[in-house]
């Protein structure tokens, strides 16, 4: 039986440039999407998952970050004292999710390199990366637990794979893959942004994996690629060599909130389910669209 997956590795060093002057102090991760910033998204997934590490990599300017997830004692006592005891324990619960680490970035810019920042963290565990930018809405099993069930079934690295239109195959990589059972595939190769005409299918890998500590060394050995970025997938196909690589066809709905219009879609669903304004929202919308 495979070893259960306990740690995460979230990078959230990015400059978040897509979202200038809003990102000049204040870190694309924690942009709300209407009362919690992106990036508890991620975590309260991962946490469902039964994540219980969260290793943060992060640069300058990220600070914000780190205080979101560390206990604030004042705050907290200041909401009871307010008798506002229900927000308090909101906020109480965010440092209590897990156990938090934050480690800085170094090395080449790139996606692989906060990975490679956390090996020491991580040891001989497999372990999991999610991006700090987008997540998935999946009111069923969370968008990690699926990852982890292949994993702890097969032993093997685990993609997310996404099902997306035939246009949207020119802004993801898009998975070479057959599939073993239902919704889990084998991946055979991953070929970047391809188009309707090249793509050799329809399945986009977005950001969340299951890895092996063998990715440390394939990291290590993978050359910097384009823009002189040293690339997780890089070296996923690089350990793809050795060993197979698999792929979960992941339930739920996928925000990428790292850009304008995903991020304005996602406050927009996210405000429809409220269960508190959305149907007030929606009257809203209406009067407007």
């Amino acid at each position: 039986m495979s070893q259960k997956v306990r740690k995460l590795v979230i990078p959230v060093a990015g400059l978040g440039t897509r979202f200038l002057p809003a990102t000049k102090a204040q870190p694309k991760e924690m942009l709300p999407v209407v009362d919690k910033p992106i990036i508890q998204y991620v975590v309260e997934d991962a946490v469902r998952a039964g994540i219980t590490d969260i290793i943060m990599v992060t640069g300058p300017s990220k600070r914000a970050v780190e205080d979101h997830f560390s206990p604030n004692y004042e705050l907290i006592n200041w909401l009871k004292k307010q008798k506002k005891n229900e927000i308090a324990e909101d906020v109480k619960k965010i440092a209590d999710m897990a156990n938090f680490i934050f480690i800085r970035q170094k090395g080449p810019y790139g996606n692989g390199t906060p990975v490679l920042c956390a090996k020491e963290l991580i040891g001989d565990e497999p372990f999991a990366v999610m991006w700090g930018d987008e997540f998935f809405y999946t009111p069923k099993k969370s968008h990690l637990t699926q990852l982890t069930e292949v994993y702890e079934k097969y032993g093997d690295p685990v993609l997310t794979a996404y099902k997306v239109s035939k246009e949207d195959t020119k802004k993801y990589g898009i998975l070479d893959a057959f599939e073993v059972e239902k919704s889990i595939y084998q991946v055979k190769d991953l070929v970047e942004k391809p188009g309707p005409e090249k793509a050799p299918s329809l399945l986009a890998t977005l950001g969340g994996f299951i890895l092996t500590p063998d990715i440390f060394e394939a990291l290590e050995k993978t050359k910097v690629g384009k823009g002189g970025e040293l690339w997780l997938v890089d070296a996923i196909f690089k350990l793809s060599k050795k060993r197979p690589i698999y792929a979960r066809l992941v339930e739920g709905t996928y925000h990428d909130t790292g850009s304008k219009l995903g991020y304005l879609k996602a406050n927009v669903e996210f405000a429809l389910r409220d269960k508190t304004f959305g149907e007030e929202f929606r009257k809203y919308l209406k009067n407007v669209v």
